[in-house]
């Protein structure tokens, strides 16, 4: 099971940590576009560099925190990436917009899993959505956390949200070696996703990564 389970390497800051990402497995790399908080933010200029590095060898995602079609297809534009994380609440009537906007590039909408009330929000995120990550940020902060909190949430409601949608589920928050084959066993994701669990003084560690891939991978 978890040898199929895909592996997302969030908060890429250059193209030496890409190559690091894609050296271990990745299947996709997160680009942090400008938030009220959290890790891992870079400039567009740098996600776009980024974005071309990668090419096609894995997806990349711009992680995005605008709510409205046009301004985020104008950052895509800028941004080259070939999917679009919406890592705040997008209304279903500017994730229409946005798809028709850009027709050919994926749309992940982002639930923060605050409780079960959480299932009926990511039911309603899947519609014009490709898939669905759920995180462990708080969109009612005082200052928003909208993702690498490096907190845990309760993965029972995850696994609901995985058995009530048609969409893939990421699942994001807390991933550590310790924890992530527990993590998959329980809510049976799509993929998973990490960003501060891998780091050491803010830098991508390759050692931690490689425990990480060894106990997804179960080996």
């Amino acid at each position: 099971m978890t040898r199929s389970t895909r592996l997302k390497v969030c908060c890429i800051q250059d193209e030496g940590e890409a190559r690091v990402a894609l050296e271990h497995g990745a299947s996709a790399v997160g680009l942090v576009a400008a938030m009220p908080s959290g890790p891992g933010p870079i400039s567009e200029a740098q996600i776009a560099l980024v974005a071309r590095f990668v090419g096609a060898r894995a997806e990349t995602f711009l992680l995005t925190a605008l709510v409205e079609a046009a301004a985020i297809a104008e950052q895509h534009a800028r941004c080259g990436t070939s999917t679009i994380q919406l890592v705040d609440h997008v209304e279903p009537r500017e994730r229409a917009a946005l798809r028709a906007l850009l027709p050919g590039v994926a749309l992940v909408q982002v639930i923060h899993v605050t409780g079960p009330e959480s299932v009926d929000e990511a039911r309603a995120g899947a519609e014009h959505a490709d898939a669905l990550l759920l995180d462990s940020g708080n969109r009612e902060a005082v200052t928003k956390e909208l993702g690498g909190t490096g907190r845990v949430h309760d993965w029972s409601v995850s696994r609901l949200v995985v058995e009530s949608v048609r969409v893939p589920v990421w699942l994001a928050g807390g991933l550590r070696p310790q924890n992530v084959a527990e993590a998959v066993a329980l809510v049976r994701p799509h993929g998973v996703d990490l960003c501060t669990g891998v780091r050491t003084d803010g830098r991508l560690d390759p050692t931690k990564l490689g425990a990480f891939v060894r106990a997804l991978r179960g080996s």
